[in-house]
């Protein structure tokens, strides 16, 4: 099992989440991407690295974005044995104590289990009126133009088969932020991947500020129907 997690500036909830990895699922392997974090989360990152075996550390030469830090992860694991990925963010808004229930719904037969807090038992802690519709709006637009029964499409807590990563052709994708996560949900349903919601309660970031821009979210307003028009077309 390999668990990626992308970094920049999250220094103050690193070890944290280290910790609660390693409480969660004692055996799994631990990849931080660091994107030169300027306060010091690389550095931090190695230190963490130093005093367990099962933490390491990909540090990048700038901020290359999410998208590219967890294709960066992929590849790093499928260099190697690991049979089963999961990706999840540092900043203490996804809980590592999901993470058995997420193996668990793999050794189901599940190809792509999404956490996700748009189902029953799902829900969020923390946000604003303004996040709750940017989120849900996202989804909604997201399942209606690609035709998914999926709820939560903006998820980026996933567990995986290494299976369906080596079916997916990741050298195509090149979306970042929540794009990144709709389309590796898209391409999964497009190749017929059994994908399974299971709910999580998401909490807000306790430190740290938040990555979302204004180009995040443009990104995936018109990622979305490009990635429809291209499947229509059988280009995708």
């Amino acid at each position: 099992m390999l668990v990626i997690t992308p970094t920049y500036n999250e220094r103050e909830n690193l070890e944290e989440l280290v910790r609660g990895v390693r409480e969660a699922l004692p055996k799994a392997k631990l990849l931080i991407v660091d994107d030169a974090s300027p306060d010091g989360t690389g550095e931090l990152a190695e230190t963490l690295r130093a005093n367990d075996p099962l933490v390491d550390v990909l540090r990048r030469p700038a901020k290359l974005g999410l998208g590219s830090a967890y294709l960066d992860g992929f590849g790093y694991g499928l260099e190697r044995d690991f049979t089963a990925f999961v990706q999840m963010d540092a900043d203490g808004s996804h809980d590592p104590a999901y993470l058995p229930a997420f193996i668990e719904r793999l050794l189901e037969g599940n190809d792509l289990v999404i956490g996700s807090h748009n189902i029953p038992g799902g829900g969020v802690e923390g946000w604003g009126a303004g996040r709750h519709l940017l989120s849900k709006g996202g989804s909604i637009y997201s399942r209606l133009i690609l035709g998914l029964e999926i709820r939560d499409l903006t998820s980026g807590f996933k567990a995986m088969r290494r299976s369906l990563l080596e079916a997916l052709p990741l050298d195509q994708i090149g979306s970042e932020g929540y794009a990144f996560q709709v389309e590796l949900s898209y391409r999964a349903a497009e190749i017929g991947a059994k994908i399974v919601e299971h709910p999580i309660v998401f909490v807000d970031r306790r430190a740290g500020e938040s990555k979302m821009s204004r180009a995040i979210f443009l990104e995936a307003v018109w990622m979305v129907p490009s990635l429809r028009l291209r499947s229509l077309r059988g280009a995708l």
